[in-house]
């Protein structure tokens, strides 16, 4: 396309060099942003014109973003906000085509200009696609004589290159999160594959260690050690949710099911997992239930000497409830040594703007209730 539209207008050498220098320079870019101010330069120094903008379109069609070249900080100061679409401008933005003229007063879409800004007369405007979606639009005036056939066409192939290296800028964007991603998933697995499950292995070792020795102040140092693991084990597992959750993008009930795969990977004990509804969409706050599911799991798979652990999720109301049980040794949570645990379950629903409820008693297990008021990303 770029190729018939030269050869149309028979441009002199000088004139296609130009070209060809101006679009090695607009995709040589490598940010988004430089790309942008690149073709803005060439637009305005290829076709001798005074002034030259680039409005970015935003969601509703207006302009979001306004690169410009020719006119200097304090003049642009003075003028105030860039414009958002109106007059001539809006004119290329509606109807997605080049607009070129003589006197930009003359056009029936003359909107006029605001206090201190310089006078523009011609001008020429060009849309900029990526792909089949608009991206924006390519605005140049104040060229002495006035645009010819030959700017146009310039500045139209110079238009759709930039739109194909913004194109190009985007996927190699993408290329670099989804490496980031990976990295950072890479990282979670370690930690969780190896380091928290030889954490939990040694801990348990200790805990075996302790129950052989009985009460005694050995015993007690050993207790004392395996808490400072335990406490460890939370914290890196905290930070093994901070580098997966931005790069999941699943819904809680997919993660809800990794998790209890992976954790009773580790111990002996029965898992079993209910989840009733349905859940599609990653939710604000499921980061906070899956460090409370497990907390909850971990407690009781270290300190309950349970047969069975039951997981149960129940996403068919806009609360969400989860409850973490066990058929174990149970526990008072009045006691000073459940306190921390507890008061950190509780402390991570209310600031999410929920509840937990815990049921236990000696010999007769636990229940760890959750609710959560569903807020979708």
């Amino acid at each position: 396309m770029v190729i018939v539209l030269v050869v149309a207008y028979q441009p002199s050498l000088e004139r296609l060099g130009m070209f060809i220098a101006s679009a090695v320079a607009v995709v040589g870019e490598a940010e988004l942003h430089d790309l942008l101010m690149r073709l803005v330069s060439e637009a305005r120094s290829s076709t001798g014109a005074r002034y030259a903008a680039l409005g970015v379109l935003g969601d509703h069609g207006q302009i979001s973003e306004f690169f410009y070249e020719g006119m200097d900080e304090e003049t642009a100061r003075k003028i105030g906000p860039y414009p958002t679409g109106r007059g001539v401008l809006g004119t290329v933005i509606r109807e997605n085509t080049v607009i070129v003229v003589d006197s930009i007063a003359d056009h029936p879409d003359s909107y006029g200009f605001p206090p201190n800004h310089p006078p523009m007369s011609n001008f020429l405007g060009v849309p900029v696609s990526v792909g089949d979606v608009a991206f924006g639009n390519l605005y140049l005036t104040e060229k002495p004589g006035g645009f010819d056939e030959s700017d146009i066409t310039f500045v139209t192939a110079l238009s759709r290159i930039a739109g194909a290296a913004v194109q190009t800028s985007r996927l190699q964007g993408r290329l670099r999160t989804m490496a980031v991603i990976e990295e950072r998933n890479r990282i979670a697995r370690d930690l969780h594959d190896s380091v928290i499950q030889d954490l939990f292995a040694v801990g348990l070792g200790l805990q075996g260690l302790g129950a052989r020795l009985g009460k005694t102040p050995e015993a007690e140092i050993l207790d004392d050690a395996v808490d400072r693991l335990d406490d460890i084990v939370n914290a890196l597992r905290a930070h093994v949710f901070e580098l997966r959750t931005p790069t999941e993008g699943l819904p809680l009930s997919d993660r809800l099911q990794e998790l209890v795969s992976r954790m009773g990977a580790v111990y002996p004990t029965r898992i079993r997992l209910t989840i009733e509804g349905m859940d599609r969409r990653p939710g604000l706050d499921d980061d906070t239930l899956l460090l409370i599911a497990s907390e909850a799991m971990s407690n009781a798979l270290r300190h309950s000497n349970a047969d069975n652990l039951w997981v149960e999720l129940d996403l068919r109301e806009d609360t969400i409830r989860l409850e973490v049980g066990d058929d174990g040794t149970g526990f008072d949570p009045s006691e000073p040594s459940q306190g921390m645990g507890l008061a950190n379950l509780r402390s991570r629903a209310t600031d999410a703007g929920g509840t937990v409820h815990i049921e236990s008693e000696p010999g007769k297990g636990t229940r760890v209730r959750v609710e959560l008021p569903r807020r979708p990303q």
